[in-house]
């Protein structure tokens, strides 16, 4: 039991981790400092946020190309709202995020569930889309720090028993969705639709519209994420966080997801998250070239694959048993 603990991708990935901060220690010991780590913890919750969102869309088989357009809508959104109505309070600027980043979200699962349009063709479409209507809402113009009022921007900077607000966001949303997808119906449902569509169907779930909630879900994640974004750094603007959903797919392939769906975790999406958000704050501190950032980042993402594929032809997780054949005697 525990020799098979020690094996699962999870463990490898995680010791992965602790090598890799091995590693830097030899260079920078003041990067393992836990104030620091709980810094870097911070810088990647986005990413954790977001991986979240990706894995349960890729266990249905699909893919979400447009979670980081939608942050930068719903970051552009909530922010001209700050600046018109600055006494509103956080609480419905959070809810706003939310439901305005699911209803994005969900105009990607009705085109999917209905048009029965391939994913990747509409998400691409739809990243556009959102990246236009940031043009268009805000006429090309920065909302910057000093339009912002003080409780927009300090509320993911407040800090609850020693960890920023923005951290606890990504905690609680761990486990959460621990809890969804392992305890519910739900969370179930994401699996068998990706581990065998037609055999769902069979039992009664419908595929697409397990997929249609996949795509609210992600976009929910990727509108709180907006709003935190933008007030931690103080500024909404087109390009924010542009080119961001290649690292959210890679967090989940480095994490174990299946780009062919059906197998998965929210702690493999946390510690692929993790991987990455490692690579990318402590390479600079070490004086390694953005370029070898790139490269190491790729080659991870390249060893991921073919860990995937060469365990993959063993089964997961098996939601749905196939029924014994009876031969007759």
């Amino acid at each position: 039991m525990i020799l098979r603990l020690l094996i699962t991708r999870e463990a490898i990935l995680f010791g992965a981790i602790l090598v890799l901060l091995g590693v830097i220690y030899t260079r920078f010991p003041a990067f393992v400092a836990p104030d620091n780590l709980i810094r870097v913890f911070n810088d990647t919750s986005p990413l954790i946020l977001l991986a979240i969102g990706q894995m349960i869309v890729i266990l249905t088989r699909c893919i979400d190309l447009s979670v980081a357009a939608n942050l930068a809508l719903t970051g552009m959104v909530v922010a001209m709202l700050n600046v018109a109505m600055p006494e509103l309070p956080i609480a419905v600027i959070v809810l706003v995020a939310v439901c305005f980043g699911a209803i994005l979200g969900m105009m990607n699962g009705i085109l999917v569930w209905k048009l029965q349009i391939p994913p990747i063709v509409v998400t691409l479409g739809t990243m556009t889309i959102f990246r236009g209507f940031v043009f268009v809402i805000s006429e090309g113009r920065w909302v910057n720090s000093h339009q912002m009022s003080d409780a927009f921007k300090a509320f993911p900077r407040s800090t609850v028993l020693g960890l920023p607000m923005l951290s606890w966001f990504a905690i609680l949303a761990v486990g959460l969705f621990i809890v969804v997808m392992n305890r519910t119906t739900l969370g179930r449902a994401f699996y068998a639709v990706g581990g065998n569509p037609h055999a769902a169907t069979y039992t009664g779930l419908d595929v697409g519209r397990t997929q249609f909630w996949a795509f609210a879900i992600s976009g929910a994640l990727a509108g709180l994420t907006g709003y935190l974004w933008v007030s931690r750094f103080g500024v909404a603007y087109v390009d924010i966080a542009g080119g961001f959903e290649l690292d959210v797919v890679a967090a989940c392939v480095i994490g174990g997801i299946a780009i062919a769906g059906g197998v998965g975790t929210v702690t493999g999406a946390l510690l692929g998250a993790l991987f990455l958000g490692v690579v990318k704050n402590a390479l600079p501190v070490v004086n390694i070239s953005p370029f070898w950032q790139m490269a190491i980042s790729g080659a991870a993402i390249i060893i991921a694959v073919g860990f995937n594929a060469r365990s993959g032809r063993e089964k997961g997780r098996i939601i749905l048993k196939r029924a014994e054949v009876v031969t007759p005697t």
